[in-house]
C-alpha cells in the first residue's frame, strides 16, 4: 500500500500503479503489496529493543492496510484486528521495562500507535485507548496493586476497555454507572457509551459513584460476567471498526480487589500524576489523528506518482508552464514526475503541515514522557506545562488533520481518479470523528490563558 509521511523520508523512488481492491481484500484477484509503513519517529538502532518493536508494529500496520478498505465499508466488530494485535505481543507493551514485562516507554507507544493509525486509524484508537486505560492502576492505585494487574495483563495478553471519566454530577441527572455495597464489595448497575473495545475488551476499567456514600471509584470488571450486555454502534460517519457501542451492567459483582483507588471530588485534594491520565488519552488520540493524515498524505503521493508515470512527460515547448516562468521551470520539472506546479505547491503545503504538526506532538510526547517517570513526585507547575504543550499538539493536529485530509480528498477526485474506489473518502471521515472529540477553542483558550495570565489549567480527570 502506501507510505506513511516522515521527517526523514527520502522524496524520490518509483512505486506501481494501485489497483482498486475486490471485496475480499485483494488486488485484481492477487494479494496485493503490503504497506511499506515507516515509523512514525526515527527509528532506533536496528538491533535495539525499541527498533524490533518498532519493526514489528510496522508488520502489522502492513497486515491492516492490505484489506482495510473492506473491512472498513463492511464496520464489523475488530475481533480480527484484536487477534492480529494479540498475536504481535502489542496489547503488552506499554509496561514498565523489566525481565517478566518486557515492557517499553510512552515515547515508543506513542510511536506504534501512530504507526497503526497510518495503516488503519480504528485499531489506532483502540491500541491508544489501550495504552492509556492499561496504566489506570499506576494513576489510581499503588504500585503493588498495579504491578500485579499488569504482570496478568501482559501475560495473558488483555485488551483494555473503558473509561476512567467520571462526570460532574448534576442534580437533575445521576451518574451513568453506580456501585451498591454488597457483601465486603458492590454491585455494579448502569450504562456507559464507549468509543472503543465494546465487544473486543478483555477487561473494562471503569468509573463509578458509590450509591451510598456518593464517592467516585475505579474499578476492573470482567466483561465476560452475564450481567454485561454489550450493544455494537453501527453506521458510524468515521473510526467505524474501533468497536463502539454501549455497555449495559445489571448486577455485575465487583469484589474489593478489583477496586482500584477511590478518586476527591475537590480538585486541590487530586494528584497531579492522576491527572495525567486524561491527558495521556488526549495525547494518545492526537497520535491517532496524526497517523491518520499522513497515511492520507502518503496514499494521495503515491496514486499520482502512479498517474504521472502513466503520462507522457511535458516538453519545454509544451505550454506546461507560463511563459514568463518558461527558463525558470521547465528544466527542473518538465521531465519529472508530478509536474504540475500547483500539484507541487499543494503538496508542499500539506506535507509542511504535517511536519509542523508532528514536531509540536513530539514536544507533548516527550514533556508527558518525563512527566510518567516523575510517578506521585510530579508537581502541579510541571502538570500544567505537560497540559499547556497537550493542548497545543490537540489544536494544531486538529486543524492539520482536517486540511490534509479534506484536500486530499479534492487531489485525488479527478474525472479519471480512482480515489473512490481506494476509499480516500475514509480519511476524512475518520478525522473529522477524532478530531470532533475535543474543541480547540478550548484548547487554545487554555494555553492563551496560561501565556497571559500564568494560570495553571485546571486539574481534572475528566478528557
Amino acid at each position: 500500500m502506501r507510505t506513511p509521511v516522515r521527517t526523514d523520508a527520502p522524496a524520490g523512488g518509483p512505486v506501481s500503479p494501485t489497483a482498486p481492491e475486490t471485496p475480499d481484500g485483494t488486488v485484481n484477484g492477487a494479494r496485493p503489496k503490503k504497506s511499506a509503513a515507516r515509523p512514525a519517529f526515527p527509528e532506533p538502532r536496528p538491533l535495539s529493543e525499541e527498533g524490533l518493536r518498532l519493526r514489528i508494529a510496522r508488520e502489522i500496520a502492513d497486515d491492516l492496510a492490505v484489506d482495510v478498505l473492506s473491512r472498513d465499508r463492511a464496520g464489523k466488530p475488530p475481533f480480527d484486528e484484536a487477534a492480529r494485535l494479540r498475536e504481535a505481543g502489542l496489547p503488552g507493551l506499554l509496561t514498565p521495562p523489566g525481565p517478566d514485562r518486557r515492557g517499553t516507554d510512552w515515547r515508543t507507544a506513542c510511536a506504534v500507535v501512530r504507526e497503526i493509525a497510518a495503516a488503519d486509524s480504528s485499531i489506532g484508537e483502540l491500541l491508544a485507548r489501550h495504552y492509556v486505560l492499561s496504566w489506570s492502576a499506576r494513576f489510581f492505585s499503588t504500585p503493588d496493586r498495579a504491578d500485579g494487574l499488569e504482570l496478568r495483563s501482559v501475560a495473558e495478553q488483555w485488551l483494555w476497555g473503558g473509561s476512567t471519566d467520571i462526570p460532574d454530577l448534576e442534580p437533575t441527572a445521576g451518574p451513568d454507572l453506580t456501585l451498591t455495597p454488597a457483601g465486603g464489595g458492590y454491585v455494579l448497575h448502569g450504562c456507559k457509551a464507549l468509543a472503543a473495545g465494546v465487544q473486543v475488551a478483555d477487561r473494562l476499567m471503569l468509573g463509578a459513584v458509590c450509591a451510598e456514600s456518593g464517592e467516585s471509584l475505579i474499578v476492573c470488571v470482567d466483561p465476560a460476567h452475564p450481567g454485561v450486555a454489550a450493544d455494537a454502534e453501527h453506521d458510524r460517519l468515521g473510526q467505524r471498526l474501533t468497536g463502539a457501542g454501549r455497555l449495559s451492567f445489571d448486577g455485575v459483582p465487583v469484589p474489593a480487589g478489583q477496586v482500584l483507588g477511590a478518586v476527591p471530588h475537590d480538585e486541590h485534594a487530586l494528584s497531579p500524576f492522576a491527572t495525567l491520565a486524561p491527558l495521556a488519552l488526549r495525547l494518545a488520540l492526537v497520535h491517532v489523528s496524526l497517523g491518520t493524515a499522513e497515511g492520507a498524505l502518503a496514499e494521495a503521493r503515491d496514486i499520482d506518482r502512479a498517474a504521472s508515470r502513466s503520462r507522457p512527460a511535458t516538453g519545454p515547448d509544451d505550454g506546461a508552464y507560463p511563459d514568463a516562468h518558461q527558463n525558470v521551470y521547465s528544466d527542473a520539472y518538465a521531465h519529472r514526475t508530478g509536474a504540475d506546479p500547483y500539484l507541487l505547491l499543494a503538496y508542499g503545503e500539506l506535507v509542511t503541515a504535517a511536519h509542523t504538526a508532528a514536531a509540536v506532538v513530539e514536544s507533548a510526547t516527550e514533556a508527558l514522557a518525563r512527566g510518567l517517570l516523575a510517578g506521585q513526585e510530579l508537581g502541579v507547575d510541571e502538570r500544567a506545562d505537560i497540559a499547556v504543550l497537550v493542548a497545543a499538539a490537540e489544536a494544531v493536529t486538529s486543524r492539520s488533520a482536517m486540511d490534509i485530509t479534506t484536500r486530499v480528498l479534492e487531489l485525488t477526485q479527478g474525472a479519471d481518479s480512482p480515489a473512490g474506489a481506494l476509499g480516500f473518502d475514509r480519511f476524512w471521515r475518520n478525522a473529522r470523528l477524532l478530531t470532533a472529540q475535543a474543541s480547540p477553542t478550548h484548547s487554545l483558550r487554555d494555553i492563551g490563558d496560561h501565556y497571559l495570565n500564568g494560570t495553571h489549567p485546571a486539574l481534572t480527570l475528566r478528557a
